[in-house]
């Protein structure tokens, strides 16, 4: 469960349609190598480089979720 102090310390939060994702950083000088992050049973993500929080859409934790 993606705990209430990732969801404010995170650097960018997004909300993703696939439990696979890549993250770069942003690219260019700021940027880290390209990483693939599998979501696996979870509904969230977090890049081992740069803390980026990847959401799944619809999920609990999805913060445009609407109940």
């Amino acid at each position: 469960m993606v705990s209430e102090v990732e969801l404010k310390t995170a650097p960018e939060i997004f909300v993703v349609e696939d439990h696979r994702v890549a993250c770069d950083g942003g690219g260019g000088a700021l940027g880290h190598p390209m990483v693939w992050y599998e979501m696996g049973d979870d509904d969230y993500v977090t890049c081992g480089y740069c803390d980026r929080l990847f959401i799944l859409k619809g999920s609990e934790h999805d913060p445009n979720r609407t109940d």
